[in-house]
């Protein structure tokens, strides 16, 4: 399992490797995260067709994943970032692609409103990641608005559920209201990070032969 900073570093490893290779994170993707939200998910809700969520934020490795997520587990997914912080094109054109073989929706938007309406799930990421904190400043001020707070949860649905991968910076990507309040399953979500990854290892181990 590798998290790295390059893409390219975990495709080069599958490439080689003689044995499975996890990607733990990387600039592009964050499959492992996801899989922990998508289960968490399902863990509030019980079966998640039909349902809504609504990424607020970077059009990251995480927006990215939450893209190809959604499609698997029959949910529509709303993106939503300010102008220049989009999400990949590429990776926005396959998950469409697999979202309309299986009959859900995945949209790119910089509407807040437009990506949070009718949400079962909101969630947001730090505005910087890892290796990006040189542009933090820049950021912020980029991102100022973009605030998941009572207002913008307000706009989902009544029983909707707050969900952040952590670490978070309150009063910036996400508000104390929200984070601490009923609707957060933050840490419901970091205590599954360890049964998904258990899944995930058992997955990929059980039918290998013994050494």
């Amino acid at each position: 399992m590798a998290r790295t900073f390059a893409h390219k570093t975990i495709t080069d490893l599958a490439e080689y490797a003689p044995c499975p290779v996890i990607n733990g994170l990387t600039d592009l993707s964050h499959p492992c995260q996801v899989m922990t939200d998508y289960f968490t998910a399902w863990e509030k809700f019980g079966d998640l067709k039909g349902r809504k969520l609504a990424y607020i934020g970077d059009g990251n490795n995480m927006a990215h994943s939450l893209m190809f997520g959604a499609p698997k587990v029959g949910m529509d997914i709303a993106v939503a970032t300010p102008g220049g912080y989009a999400p990949d094109p590429y990776i926005v054109a396959q998950a469409q692609n697999d979202a309309a073989a299986a009959g859900t929706k995945v949209i790119v938007t910089t509407s807040i409103e437009e990506a949070v309406r009718d949400a079962d799930v909101v969630e947001t990421d730090v505005w910087a990641s890892m290796g990006q904190e040189d542009e933090a400043e820049k950021r912020r001020n980029d991102f100022a608005g973009w605030i998941v707070d009572d207002r913008v949860m307000a706009m989902a649905k009544e029983k909707s559920i707050f969900m952040h991968c952590l670490p978070a910076h309150r009063g910036e990507e996400v508000a104390t209201s929200v984070i601490d309040s009923a609707r957060s399953v933050i840490y419901d979500e970091a205590e599954n990070r360890l049964h998904v990854q258990k899944a995930i290892l058992y997955v990929l181990m059980k039918d290998r032969k013994k050494h």
